[in-house]
């Protein structure tokens, strides 16, 4: 018989854990954690437990010893610091990198062929690597004629080390179509860890153009301009949602600072602030603002748009397919009437049925943050409380792709759409899959929904799910990833 466990101390109900929380604010900045004691909490009792001690006073001296405090404050720093792994996250911006800023900042220094990039908070590597990528085609065969430097720093040395490693799960290249995959990436075979289900290794051409040092931002707050030279571009994005408003404008005029004449600063979607004119010009992109120094007032040099990203044309597409019938089996099983169907494309995409908003943020964190299994054990137990929502359904699909199980994956995505028809991100997606799957036909089927209801919406719309991509961005996406079937595949015969 087996003893009843005692149940768990909560360092919440710990004197000591008030203290604690505001020692971890003040080194580490992260004022995100100032109302979210529920997060902190567990984030600590990995490392209780990691550690072997008890409480917040022992885990507070331990962080205090001369021999091991530094040592653990970086674990810690580590622990706290959700990472993000998404390659080329925000469509939009890297949009406007490749059409807007890396062009004139080419031709800004042209002369000197030096380009200097900055990832402030990188991560696990996805973003400045993605910028590699941008910088090597955007050069092409100027490329060895140029010094270029990318510039990745994080708080978190564990972080760093996998952005090293740039080896990476497919949750960190979700939305790339798999052609993307091929030209950038190579296979490797399941391993323990991030290559349980096997996974997808940088190539050495763009991982030779990044490298990685710790850094904390809260450097910046001091006046004095850090040591170095400036950099053409830097981007800091969702890393200052961990602060408070006044130390993120001093983060943001310190890495104004730095920026060169003629740089641009990138900063993420929900980071704007109307304080930052004061040091800084907003520049309006298509989808996104960027910021320039004070007095460079010189204009963007546009690049043409490549078929690859030019808006799609209207054009003829076959209405929203039925789910297949086979699909019907699943969603019965949810014991709901199906949503009645639409006649025409929606002319906005309509909300997700009422989605327990708590427990996506939670599966979204976790997933980014590579806890692939933990993500998932949250995900069964939200559908397990609300088997219909489309949302939660998505993200079975995108998991389930991630963990290897191509085949739930694709009934989560069916059952996503069979719910809502008008979920874009989902037939994108879905698009995607099956063209892994070598079912071109279908993959077809899907693409053309996501363009069709795509260009229903106007071009700037924000897609749900899609991580701040907007309509206009995913029909490009989707018909580059149609083209690439070929014409012969998936045409168009009139039928659903």
């Amino acid at each position: 018989m087996r003893r009843p466990v005692p149940p768990r101390p909560d360092p919440g109900d710990d004197p000591a854990y008030a203290g604690l929380k505001a020692r971890i604010i003040a080194r580490t900045g992260h004022h995100y954690y100032i109302d979210k004691d529920e997060l902190l909490i567990e984030r600590l009792r990995r490392r209780f437990r990691a550690n072997a001690v008890a409480d917040c006073a022992a885990y507070t001296a331990l962080l205090a010893d001369r021999s091991k405090g530094e040592a653990e404050w970086a674990n810690l720093e580590a622990e706290i610091t959700v990472g993000e792994t998404f390659f080329f996250r925000y469509a939009e911006q890297f949009q406007a990198l490749r059409e807007t800023i890396l062009p004139a900042l080419i031709a800004a220094r042209s002369l000197d062929r030096t380009l200097r990039i900055w990832s402030a908070g990188c991560s696990t590597g996805a973003e400045p690597y993605s910028l590699a990528i941008l910088v090597r085609e955007a050069l092409g065969d100027a490329l060895p004629d140029w010094r270029i430097v990318i510039l990745g720093t994080d708080i978190s040395v564990e972080a760093l080390a996998t952005a090293r490693a740039a080896e990476y799960g497919r949750w960190a290249l979700r939305t790339m179509p798999p052609e993307e995959r091929l030209r950038y990436f190579t296979r490797l075979p399941p391993a323990p860890g991030i290559r349980r289900e096997g996974g997808y290794a940088l190539r050495p051409e763009f991982r030779a153009l990044v490298r990685f040092e710790r850094g904390n931002l809260l450097s910046l707050v001091e006046p004095k301009l850090p040591p170095g030279e400036g950099f053409d571009l830097i981007l800091c994005r969702n890393v200052l949602i961990y602060f408070e408003a006044e130390t993120v404008a001093a983060v943001v005029r310190g890495l104004g600072r730095r920026l060169r004449p003629e740089g641009w600063m990138l900063l993420g979607h929900a980071e704007p602030n109307p304080t930052f004119s004061g040091f800084l010009d907003p520049v309006s992109l298509p989808g996104t603002v960027a910021y320039r120094r004070l007095g460079d007032v010189a204009p963007p040099v546009p690049r043409p748009v490549s078929p690859a990203v030019e808006p799609v044309p209207p054009q003829r597409v076959r209405a929203v397919e039925e789910p297949c019938a086979a699909l019907e089996t699943v969603v019965a099983t949810l014991a709901q009437p199906r949503p009645p169907a639409a006649d025409a494309l929606p002319p906005a995409e309509a909300a997700p049925a009422d989605a327990p908003d708590g427990d996506l943020a939670q599966i979204r964190a976790l997933a980014d943050a590579g806890e692939t299994g933990a993500a998932w054990r949250v995900l069964r137990g939200a559908l397990a409380r609300d088997p219909t929502d489309p949302a939660l359904r998505f993200y079975e699909g995108l998991l389930a792709h991630t963990l290897g199980r191509d085949a739930e994956a694709e009934r989560a995505l069916r059952a996503a759409l069979y719910l809502d028809r008008g979920f874009v991100m989902a037939h994108y997606h879905l698009g995607l899959l099956l063209i892994g799957l070598d079912r071109p036909d279908e993959a077809a089927r899907a693409l053309d929904n996501a363009i069709a209801l795509s260009q229903a919406l106007g071009p700037n719309t924000l897609l749900l799910e899609g991580d701040g991509a907007a309509a206009g961005e995913i029909a490009a996406g989707a018909a580059a990833a149609r083209a690439g079937l070929g014409p012969h595949r998936g045409a168009d015969t009139g039928s659903p």
